[in-house]
């Protein structure tokens, strides 16, 4: 607290883009690893991302070193408008006192999660576009080939209008609801939990990520499932009305992948998941910490 929602919303953009830039590789990786072997039972297709780190090697010698950064200006956008709201809208809810009531904190960081996840939409869509393309040969999920990014915006725009850049919000908003709720609650108490039983120092670097590490493993569980419902609605190709080819919505993108991928085909990337959450919880958390202490 202590700190405006202003000043808050500018925080907020900046620690999430400063953790987006040293993560961005590991998002690629989660994308490919994501939408490889798409409706398709476990077995039956060919598997050009194993793992992680063979994974990025793959990106790697497809499109070279800058392939690991692909999609980075469409992140840095999303995690700029997406994180300065949720931030902001998180500020406001600790200043209103709606943080200190039971399940205030989880409650407030879910409204704040939705909230910005509906603004920074179009940008994650287009990131999702731009990371997932590729070589054929080594191709997974629908490709886009858009050429750049205001060439994305522009393509989505003029074939599908401004509805067209809001299409997978559904699967956002579940996403970054929850990851927003259990990433703020679980940092706050684990933060404080820590310097209650004095391992660090009340305000010290350490505790600020303790609580952020707690929180990536947490945020890793819990979010999988709708990371990968997320890109596949993202990702997805549509008809000339804008509805998808693949799925019809949220639902029934749970129901697909189950039905045809197993259960197991909601966890698909974990591992890049957290890999990427846990060093991005720590990163944009303690940026967020720090800066609002400065």
């Amino acid at each position: 607290g202590g700190v405006p929602p202003a000043t808050d919303l500018v925080l907020g953009a900046t620690a999430g883009c400063l953790a987006c830039f040293l993560t961005n590789p590991l998002e690629v990786v989660k994308t490919r690893l994501q939408l490889q072997g798409e409706l398709q039972p476990p077995g039956t297709y060919p598997r050009p991302y194993r793992g992680v780190l063979r994974a990025a090697v793959a990106v790697c010698r497809a499109d070279g070193l800058r392939g690991l950064q692909k999609g980075l200006a469409a992140g840095l956008l999303y995690q700029g408008l997406m994180n300065g709201v949720r931030f902001y809208c998180y500020s406001h809810a600790e200043d209103a006192g709606w943080t200190g009531y039971p399940g205030g904190t989880v409650a407030a960081g879910a409204v704040a999660g939705a909230v910005g996840a509906v603004v920074g939409s179009p940008a994650y869509l287009v990131k999702t576009h731009l990371q997932a393309q590729t070589l054929s040969a080594i191709a997974v999920g629908h490709q886009h080939n858009h050429e750049s990014i205001s060439g994305a915006f522009r393509n989505i725009y003029q074939q599908h209008g401004v509805v067209g850049l809001w299409r997978g919000v559904t699967g956002a908003v579940p996403r970054v609801a929850v990851g927003s709720a259990v990433q703020l609650a679980t940092f706050a108490s684990a933060k404080d939990w820590v310097c209650e039983r004095q391992w660090f120092r009340k305000g010290s670097w350490a505790a600020v990520l303790a609580g952020g590490m707690v929180s990536g493993v947490a945020v890793a569980v819990t979010m999988t499932p709708f990371d990968v419902i997320s890109t596949r609605l993202y990702n997805q190709p549509v008809e000339a009305d804008g509805t998808g080819k693949l799925y019809r919505g949220f639902v029934d993108c749970i129901l697909q992948i189950s039905s045809k991928e197993g259960l197991l085909g909601l966890y698909k990337g974990i591992g890049a998941v957290y890999l990427r959450l846990g060093p991005h919880t720590v990163l944009s958390l303690f940026f967020w910490d720090k800066l609002r202490n400065m």
